[in-house]
C-alpha cells in the first residue's frame, strides 16, 4: 500500500511530461515544411528556395500564393559593358535592374523572386562564351538575356542550346540568330524587319536614286546590315554607287570615303556599330555635302551616335524598334521610371532589355511557381499581345519579334520619328 501510494504521484508527473514533450514535439513538426518534389527538380534548373520565405499553406497544385513562399529565380545577363560597344550594353544593365526591381516590388510574378546576374563580355565571342558557360554552369540560371552584340550571339546561343536554357537576345539583329535552335528567342526586330521600311522611306521622303554603303566586312551584324541594305535598295530600283569594306581595326575611313564621294551619290549608308559616329564625321570632314544624306541601321541608334558625331549626323536617318515619342502608356511609365532612377534619357537599348525582362516574367507567370527552362521555354512561346514599351508584343512562330519597326531621323540632336 504504502508503496503504491508513493508511485502514484510519480506517475501521474510522467504522464504529464509525456504530455508536453509530445505536445511541442508536434508544434515542432507543423513547422517545419518540407519542400515539394517539384521546388527540388526546379532547384536543379536554375530555381532556389528563398531562405527567408514565409511558411506555406495548402494551397492547390500550381497555385501561388498571396504572401507565400517565394524562390529565388536566377536570371543571366551577358551584355557588353566595357570596351566600345559599352554605350550600349551599359543601358541594357540599368534597363534590367530596373524592370527586376519594378516586378519584384510589385510581386508581379507570384511565387517567385528575380534574381538577376549580371556579366561582361567585353563585345568578344571568347568572354561571350565563357559568361554563358558561367551563368548555365555554375550560376544554374533559369534563363539569359543577351549577349549584346549578332556576333558575339552567334559564338554563344549554340551554347545556350545545347544546355537547353532559354535565351533572349535583346539587340540581336543579325541574321542567323533564331536558327541556333528551339530555345533562342529575341524580342530585337531583326535588320530585315526594319531596313525594308527605312529605305522606303528614305526614298519617298528624299527622291533617292542612288546611293553608296560602307560596312564592317568582319563583324556579323554589320555584314548582314549590308546585306539586307544591298537587297532593299534593288527592290526600290535605286542604283548602288560604290560599295566600301573596313574592318574592326580600322580608325580611318578616308579611302573608302573618297572614293564614295567621287561617284556623287544621294545618300551614303552606313552598316556600322559606335565606328559609324567616326565614319560620319569623317565623311563631312572630306567634304562631302551636308546635302547627301546618311542612313544607318541598328548600331546607329544610339544617343552615342548622336552626341560622337556631332553635327555631322544631323539629318542622319536611322530604322529602329522603337521611339521614345511613343506614347503608349506602359512606354511613357518605362521612360518616366528610367529617367528618376538613372537620371537619363533612356535608349532603344535599354527599351528592348526592360521589354525582355517583362516579357520573360509573362512567361514564368505562365509557366507558374515551379517554372523550371522546360516550361519557360515553352511558355515564351506562347506569348501574344503583351503591351510593352516596344508596343504591343508577340513572338512568331519562329520565336522572332513581331511588333511594329519605326524609321527616325536626326533633328535637333534629337531621334524624332520620320515624317
Amino acid at each position: 500500500m504504502t508503496w503504491h501510494t508513493r508511485l502514484a504521484p510519480l506517475g501521474f508527473f510522467a504522464l504529464i511530461l509525456m504530455i508536453v514533450t509530445l505536445t511541442a514535439c508536434g508544434a515542432s513538426a507543423t513547422a517545419t515544411v518540407a519542400p515539394p518534389p517539384t521546388a527540388t527538380k526546379a532547384a536543379a534548373a536554375g530555381v532556389t528556395a528563398s531562405a527567408t520565405a514565409p511558411r506555406a499553406t495548402a494551397a492547390p497544385a500550381g497555385s501561388a500564393i498571396a504572401g507565400g513562399p517565394t524562390k529565388d529565380v536566377k536570371v543571366g545577363a551577358v551584355l557588353s559593358l566595357t570596351g566600345d560597344n559599352q554605350i550600349y550594353g551599359n543601358p541594357q544593365k540599368n534597363a534590367i535592374q530596373l524592370a527586376v526591381d519594378e516586378i519584384n516590388a510589385a510581386g508581379g510574378v507570384p511565387g517567385i523572386k528575380l534574381v538577376p546576374v549580371f556579366e561582361d563580355d567585353g563585345g568578344t565571342k571568347d568572354k561571350g562564351i565563357t559568361a554563358f558557360e558561367k551563368l548555365i554552369k555554375t550560376d544554374n540560371v533559369t534563363a539569359i538575356i543577351g549577349p549584346t552584340l549578332s556576333n558575339t550571339a552567334l559564338a554563344t546561343f549554340p551554347v545556350s542550346q545545347q544546355a537547353g536554357v532559354p535565351s533572349l537576345g535583346v539587340s540581336t539583329t543579325a541574321n542567323g540568330i533564331v536558327e541556333n535552335g528551339d530555345y533562342i528567342f529575341r524580342d530585337s526586330l531583326a535588320e530585315a524587319q526594319v531596313i525594308p521600311s527605312t529605305i522606303k522611306a528614305a526614298k519617298e521622303k528624299l527622291g533617292l536614286k542612288k546611293v553608296a554603303i560602307i560596312y564592317g566586312i568582319d563583324n556579323a551584324f554589320t555584314k548582314a546590315g549590308y546585306d539586307v541594305f544591298k537587297k532593299a535598295c534593288e527592290d526600290n530600283g535605286i542604283q548602288i554607287t560604290s560599295t566600301q569594306t573596313y574592318t574592326a581595326t580600322d580608325t580611318d575611313y578616308s579611302a573608302q570615303l573618297t572614293a564614295i564621294k567621287g561617284t556623287n551619290p544621294d545618300a551614303i549608308i552606313i552598316s556600322a556599330l559606335a565606328e559609324g559616329a567616326n565614319v560620319a564625321k569623317q565623311a563631312r570632314e572630306l567634304g562631302i555635302d551636308n546635302k547627301v544624306t546618311l542612313i544607318g541601321g541598328n548600331g546607329l541608334n544610339s544617343p552615342n551616335y548622336i552626341k560622337n558625331s556631332g553635327a555631322a549626323g544631323e539629318g542622319t536617318i536611322v530604322g529602329a524598334a522603337w521611339n521614345s515619342s511613343n506614347d503608349n502608356a506602359v512606354n511613357q511609365k518605362f521612360i518616366a521610371a528610367y529617367k528618376a532612377k538613372y537620371n537619363a534619357d533612356p535608349d532603344q537599348f535599354a527599351a528592348q532589355a526592360y521589354s525582355g525582362v517583362y516579357i520573360l516574367a509573362e512567361a514564368m507567370k505562365i509557366a507558374g511557381p515551379n517554372v523550371d527552362r522546360k516550361t519557360l521555354r515553352d511558355a515564351l512561346a506562347g506569348i501574344k499581345g503583351l503591351p510593352t514599351p516596344l508596343g504591343t508584343f508577340s513572338f512568331q512562330a519562329d520565336r522572332n519579334a513581331d511588333h511594329p519597326p519605326v524609321v527616325q531621323v536626326v533633328k535637333g540632336g534629337k531621334f524624332e520619328v520620320l515624317k
